[in-house]
């Protein structure tokens, strides 16, 4: 059972949602490499324009933490500043799931 989660909210820089979006997929398939990731999804908000999520989980801490420091984690990083003009992390605890 998943006990830990992240929760990325992003506003893409006026006239970047194709480059997100194809950044994105990238990330999707560097994830599938990753053991300790449980679940990642990738999503736009419907009718607001620029306005992405991504909500992933893991069994322990230092599963989401090998996912903060891997490859995909970095390349968020190197890339936020270039793609999007607000972004946010939240870590959270699992209460509940289907």
């Amino acid at each position: 059972m998943a006990k830990f989660a992240l929760l990325v909210e992003m506003k893409a820089k006026p006239g970047k949602e194709a480059e997100i979006e194809a950044f994105l997929a990238k990330e999707a398939s560097l994830v599938k490499g990753e053991p300790g990731t449980l679940t990642w999804h990738a999503a736009k908000i419907e009718g607001e324009t620029g306005v992405y999520r991504v909500f992933d989980t893991f069994d322990d801490e230092a599963a989401r933490e090998a996912h903060l420091n891997g490859e995909a984690g970095q390349e968020f990083v190197d890339k936020a500043g270039e793609l999007f003009s607000e972004a946010k992390i939240s870590r959270l605890q699992v209460v509940a799931h289907k």
